[in-house]
């Protein structure tokens, strides 16, 4: 009996060297940590923008002809009233006389039967003719009346029909692209327009937000029309990359979450009196955010499971996972966070995505 228990207590010592040979073996991971410290600073977020001009006119005839001359070149900047197309005037010219003496004609046939009447009412008033020759006479000036009424609508008719002929800009801007020559046959009904003319002087950039990131804003100003208000001036950065230098304003946000794409269309207004910004270009809008008092940490630093974030803290120099609430603001580089860090945590900045519970962690800090 007591060589059994003398071989036992043999077995826990040998087992007990072992696990402690085995803790002594297992070797700290190197990871870059950083310590959180609240603190100040401008985050930019960036979307996607097409640009518009402030007031786009799609220019059509409003009577049919053929061109006959076009006057401006493409890409001119014109003013408004200033004529761009003369159709073929000949028709039209033609219709005008046709009315006027239409009218001339109505007229003379409105003289004879006021002529007519005045005499037959003192006919009437010495008893010399009846009652139905006197309204015969007054229903004829009637009908004289309202002739000559309608020969004055068809000459205002032909006379604008005339004026149409002359193609004008409704509106100060550049022009686009030609779409129909010298001789070509255009209508009302065309579907291509003759032209586009574009006011410039102010360019609209509009973007989205998805349904996510607008809540997340609203949350942070309270209502859309605060959002609008009070949010700062924003940035453009040009298509060739290079960022234009006059700022804009957030001057309009749907009120409606597109169905078909679950976004809300945004809208910055930029000043552009070099004309440099084009109408149909495109763009990126960039939207600062000031933060202030916040922690703020690198998106390498936060792992997801189930749509929810997370990361590991540096505890006694192992990892300990723990849940964050963090403000997202499609930067694609940081996260804000609302809880589960406070000023002084240890957190793995970079890998957190491959780390487990527990592991031992030799740290260095980031830079």
């Amino acid at each position: 009996m007591r060589n059994a228990f003398l071989v036992l207590v043999v077995l826990a010592l040998i087992a007990s060297a072992c696990g402690e040979k085995k803790v002594s073996q297992e070797k700290p991971a190197l990871y870059k940590t950083i310590t959180v410290t609240p603190g100040s600073q401008v985050i930019e977020t960036r979307y996607a923008a097409s640009l518009e001009g402030s007031q786009v006119v799609e220019i059509r005839p409003q009577v049919s002809g053929t061109i006959t001359e076009i006057c401006f070149e493409e890409g001119d900047l014109v003013k408004k009233g200033q004529t761009l197309f003369i159709l073929d005037q000949v028709p039209y010219q033609a219709a005008l006389a046709v009315a006027e003496a239409n009218l001339k004609s109505a007229e003379a046939q409105l003289d004879n039967a006021k002529l007519t009447e005045e005499s037959n009412q003192m006919l009437y008033d010495r008893g010399v003719i009846s009652i139905y020759e006197l309204r015969t006479a007054q229903n004829s000036l009637a009908a004289a009346e309202a002739a000559y009424m309608q020969a004055q609508a068809q000459l205002l008719t032909a006379n604008n029909d005339l004026s149409y002929t002359v193609v004008k800009s409704p509106a100060d801007g550049v022009t686009g692209m030609i779409s129909y020559r010298v001789g070509a046959l255009v209508s009302s009904s065309i579907t291509t327009p003759m032209v586009t003319v574009s006011s410039d002087d102010e360019i609209f950039a509009y973007f989205s937000l998805n349904e996510n990131q607008i809540l997340d804003i609203t949350r942070q100003y309270g209502t859309q029309e605060r959002l609008i208000a009070e949010m700062p001036d924003v940035s453009l950065v040009m298509s060739n990359g290079e960022r234009y230098n006059i700022k804009g304003r957030i001057d309009a946000a749907s009120g409606i979450v597109d169905s078909g794409t679950g976004a809300v269309r945004m809208r910055a207004r930029f000043y552009n009196p070099k004309h440099l910004l084009k109408s149909g270009g495109s763009a990126t809008v960039i939207i600062p955010t000031e933060l202030e008092n916040r922690i703020v940490i690198p998106q390498t630093a936060t792992y997801e499971i189930q749509e929810k974030t997370f990361a590991y803290k540096v505890v006694d120099g192992r990892a300990v996972s723990v849940e964050l609430d963090v403000f997202r603001l499609n930067n694609g580089i940081e996260f804000v966070v609302e809880s589960g860090l406070e000023e002084g945590d240890v957190i793995v900045a970079e890998g957190a995505g491959l780390l487990r519970e527990g592991t031992l962690i030799q740290t260095y800090k980031s830079e």
